[in-house]
């Protein structure tokens, strides 16, 4: 796999279609012209649409019909990796995948199966193993969203790419063409377009349609649900009841569409029991439509039995759920509250007490209910109607942490404030000094707002620093312990909090301890460190899914390792932390080895052979196998130096080095400084990356922290550096 930073040159995927089996024996059909076959076709040929890790469109291809009964031929990467699935028929009808049918990576070919309520019209699948060069060939695709585009061209050879045989097309191909079938004149589909030559635009190839064939009569269907990966719900976490989607995104739980529950309800129940009475049970949720409703169930059973509290219209609502109908909805209690904040994250609590429960919104007290009819123990979120909702900081615990402000924090606050050199607002009694000069009372009002507002975003760039400066103190502690001494998984946890202030660190820690907790639960106290690793590759690369990042290799989201365990998808780097931390959690001694190019993992057993694993391909790695992939990006014999373990500093400092390459592509000084002071906390020796951070401050304005960069570096001395240039901009510095 390329390193972050290495982008592809020579060819980049584009879309290919497939066709459906014959079966005895036919007379050869009369060739037709294109157009002809354009509309015989028309009927067959589909768009394929799928989700990125936000949610969003991330890619649309073309694919075809091979079944009646609802196959789809298409490239594997135009499904993505674990992403939901539309397919988009000729006549409009839109239909989400219901399985990946058949798949297959080296040749870049899915089928995927769809419920379409009708028999469909496939197209018929040739022969590719006697084509003669030149033979006229049509690609019909969507390219560049363009519905059913039809281009006609002649085979023109074969080529090679990475073992695969494709056929070379003397026809334009852009993007979106991906997956659409590539038809002789006789309306059979010859191959799957897949490539684009990058340097001629009337050059592309495409998978013989035999390997569509052989992966056909091979499948190894993947039910969708186990397909999502990204964004997945833990099933072992969380059970959903009466549709709608519920997924997960970086620490928060989304949920959008109606459910099948009268009032479109749909709920999501945690399987964790929660404590004993008393107890309290919290969320924060954000509704993107007041007119909605989402927030906490509680009391109640499976039976659609419980008690929910929740904001809608504006108002928070208890109500009690006796069924599934609107004659068993009961509401208790329904009001108006200063204390919640319409379009903004609201606190919901609920105290669960023998004799009562106590609601609360961002720690105000709403209501209290006295012997409630129902103590069940489910307890989870639930969602009405169109609404579109967030859950974040779902807990049931004996005793939930306030998030409330404390008030001699908030006095401190103010306090420090004042020393800013901030001006407040100065309130008036009466209008009248100000009617009598009106209009210079108006401008002045202006004027004082124009200060306010340019006060008000220094206040929040002041948070936003604040914020930085803890994460890099944070990570500058963690590292004052020796090597082996510091928590690996924390200070990937903390890289990934640079980018966002909300990441709760703890939870994502626990959550590797409860996914080495259940492979634990598969071993026996007995079993040896080869049997653990087994089950451990079984539980993540199997059962779990995780596996790297193909479709979206340069998204910041592979190297956040929160979002990896959210997505479970990733870099090389970060997967193989999570790794490190789940085998070091079941006793097993696995280190980091970055190989160039590949970073990939060694379990290393006392007194037994030494065992790679690459965890961004899920697989076993042997010595042979890891100098050929060496060999390969390097060009040069392996050394011994190139399987030397990785210091957790190596590791963390790589990782920010990750995220540098992508804010350079994406032009984000701003980000580019976070991570080189991120670097500078990991490793203040780095002069290399100090010399970065010094120019980079320079070029942002911050002339006294390019300067200290710069004394330290005149100070320090590092061996190979330009100390001349240091001292230039140094003078530079100084004379302004």
């Amino acid at each position: 796999m390329p390193s972050i930073g290495v982008r592809l040159t020579t060819c980049f995927f584009l879309a290919l279609s497939l066709h459906l089996p014959i079966f005895g024996q036919e007379k050869k059909p009369a060739p037709k012209n294109v157009e002809q076959l354009a509309e015989q076709a028309k009927e067959s040929i589909a768009i394929i649409l799928y989700a990125g890790r936000d949610g969003k469109q991330q890619g649309l291809g073309t694919g075809f019909v091979i079944s009646e009964d609802g196959l789809i031929a298409t490239n594997l990467h135009v499904i993505g990796d674990a992403r939901p699935i539309t397919v988009q028929l000729s006549d409009g009808s839109k239909h989400e995948a219901t399985a990946v049918h058949a798949s297959d990576r080296k040749l870049d070919l899915a089928i995927v199966k769809i419920d379409a309520k009708r028999k469909l019209k496939p197209l018929v699948l040739g022969d590719s193993s006697k084509l003669p060069q030149g033979l006229a060939i049509v690609a019909i695709g969507h390219p560049l969203g363009l519905e059913h585009s039809v281009v006609a061209g002649v085979l023109s050879g074969k080529r090679d790419f990475d073992g695969v045989s494709m056929l070379q097309l003397a026809i334009p191909i852009e993007q979106g063409n991906s997956g659409g079938p590539v038809l002789d004149m006789q309306g059979r589909v010859v191959g799957i377009v897949t490539l684009k030559s990058a340097r001629t635009n009337n050059l592309g190839f495409a998978v013989p349609v035999n390997a569509l064939k052989q992966i056909q009569n091979r499948p190894n269907p993947i039910a969708i649900e186990q397909w999502l990966t990204i964004g997945a719900l833990d099933k072992t976490e969380w059970k959903t009841m009466y549709g709608a989607r519920w997924r997960q995104r970086a620490g928060r739980i989304l949920a959008d569409g109606a459910g099948t529950g009268f009032g479109g309800r749909t709920l999501c129940l945690s399987e964790r029991k929660p404590p004993e009475f008393p107890y309290e049970a919290t969320v924060t949720v954000k509704l993107d439509d007041e007119a909605g409703a989402a927030g906490l169930i509680f009391g109640g059973d499976d039976d659609g039995k419980h008690y929910g509290f929740y904001p809608t219209g504006g108002k928070l609502r208890l109500t009690r759920f006796d069924g599934p109908n609107v004659f068993s909805w009961n509401i208790l209690h329904d009001q108006k509250s200063p204390a919640y904040r319409p379009g903004d994250w609201n606190t919901i609590k609920v105290r669960i007490e023998k004799d009562k429960f106590t609601c609360y919104i961002n720690e105000e007290k709403i209501t209290e209910l006295p012997n409630p009819e129902y103590y069940g123990t489910v307890v989870g979120l639930a969602k009405f109607r169109d609404t579109v909702a967030e859950f974040k900081k779902f807990q049931a615990a004996p005793k939930v942490a306030t998030s409330a402000i404390k008030p001699e924090t908030r006095l401190a606050f103010e306090k420090s404030l004042a020393k800013i050199g901030l001006d407040k607002e100065t309130p008036f009694k009466d209008l009248a000094p100000l009617l009598k000069s009106p209009v210079d009372s108006q401008a002045l009002l202006r004027e004082k707002a124009r200060e306010l507002e340019k006060q008000a975003e220094q206040l929040r760039k002041l948070a936003v620093t604040v914020h930085h400066e803890r994460c890099v103190a944070d990570l500058a502690e963690l590292f004052k312990a020796p090597d082996e001494k510091v928590d690996l998984a924390m200070a990937a946890l903390l890289i990934a909090r640079f980018d966002n202030e909300e990441l709760d660190v703890d939870f994502y820690r626990q959550e590797i301890d409860r996914l080495a907790r259940q492979v634990s639960t598969k071993l026996p106290a007995s079993a040896k460190p080869q049997a653990a690793v087994e089950a451990l590759n079984k539980f993540l690369f199997k059962e779990r899914g995780f596996h790297g990042s193909h479709t979206e290799y340069y998204s910041r989201s592979n190297s956040y390792l929160n979002e990896v365990i959210d997505d479970r998808e990733g870099l090389p780097i970060t997967l193989s932390v999570l790794y490190i931390e789940i085998a070091r959690r079941l006793k097993l001694t696995v280190v980091g080895v970055p190989l160039p190019g590949h970073f990939v993992v060694r379990h290393e057993p006392k007194g037994e052979k030494e065992q790679y694993i690459d965890v961004f391909d899920g697989k076993l790695l042997s010595r042979a196998e890891a100098e050929a992939k060496i060999k390969k990006v390097t060009g040069r014999a392996p050394e011994e130096d190139d399987f030397k373990a990785a210091t957790k500093k190596t590791i963390v400092v790589r990782m920010l080095h990750n995220l540098i390459n992508v804010a350079e592509s994406e032009k984000d000084r701003g980000s580019i400084l976070r991570y080189l002071d991120g670097i500078m906390a990991v490793d203040p020796d780095a002069y290399e990356e100090r010399w970065a951070r010094a120019v980079f401050r320079f070029q942002a304005g911050l002339r006294a922290g390019s300067l200290a960069d710069c004394e330290h570096l005149l100070k320090q001395d590092p061996p190979g550096a330009d100390l001349e240039r240091v001292r230039e901009l140094r003078r530079i510095l100084e004379k302004k």
